[in-house]
């Protein structure tokens, strides 16, 4: 029996692909709790150096599973609660190991991303969308309210009153729409798609992924800190790096105008 997630690592890239192409990629917790292992593999990994998040088949993910919901409505209101909790104890944990891991996660967006699966194109730390992809945040009309880091990460990404609209809305818009606003770094053919995800991992793969950790967690603590503080931050990250072999061998290699060859973690 095929697992709902595959997990794979190769040059240096984990690939983290939701497997249930026949519903969408739908997440009920079974998918959710294998996510938050692999994201968690990936992130101890020390031959991990970038990760990709892509869905099998037409789809990046259409979200939660509503066939799985729909089982949950003769239940009582304790076992439902129970239900939905499992899901959220192992979303809740994925959306928190993206966002500490030390390591640059892109998202590969085809087809639907819905629910949860726009929420982890929020997450990410970049996106690239083929042609086809669209994107919804449906919670409303099915009565509920977003989950899985969706109210951190979309109004960082969009803006307070453009993320209130689209949560209050759950309009369905298209990928073009989505690059306007920021929710996805560039958008390619859908035959390309491949191609672009897998250089662009390598090429970070093959970066200083040292000075990557420390920059990414500068940027995600500039969100609340004070200038100040971020300043300190910024003084504290930099003199950690200047010992570094990436940071002499970039210098090095800038001055006798050669590529670098970074040895990162």
């Amino acid at each position: 029996m095929a697992e709902n997630v595959e997990y794979s690592v190769a040059g240096g890239v984990a690939t983290i692909r939701l497997n249930r192409p026949d519903a969408m990629n739908a997440v009920d917790a079974e998918t959710a709790k294998q996510l938050a292992q692999y994201a968690r593999k990936a992130e101890l990994d020390s031959a991990v150096r970038c990760v990709v998040l892509e869905g099998a088949g037409r789809n990046f993910s259409g979200g939660g599973d509503v066939k799985v919901f729909g089982t949950t409505m003769a239940m009582n209101d304790e076992d439902r609660r129970s239900v939905y909790a499992e899901i959220l104890v192992h979303t809740h944990a994925l959306m928190l190991c993206i966002r500490r891991m030390p390591k640059p996660v892109i998202a590969a967006v085809n087809g639907a991303a819905a629910g949860i699966g726009l929420g982890l194109v929020t997450a990410c730390d970049m996106a690239i969308a083929a042609d086809d992809a669209s994107f919804s945040l449906a919670f409303c009309r099915i009565g509920i309210s977003p989950d899985s880091g969706m109210t951190y990460f979309l109004p960082r990404a969009v803006g307070l009153k453009k993320a209130t609209e689209l949560v209050l809305l759950g309009d369905r818009f298209d990928v073009s729409y989505a690059l306007s606003i920021g929710i996805v770094n560039r958008v390619v053919p859908r035959d390309a798609l491949t191609a672009e995800v897998t250089a662009l991992a390598e090429r970070l793969a093959s970066g200083p992924t040292a000075a990557h950790a420390r920059a990414k967690a500068l940027l995600h603590r500039s969100q609340t800190a004070e200038l100040a503080d971020q300043l300190v931050a910024e003084h504290d990250m930099f003199l950690a790096g200047v010992t570094t072999h990436d940071f002499v061998e970039g210098v090095t290699a800038f001055l006798e105008k050669r590529p670098a060859t970074f040895k990162g973690f």
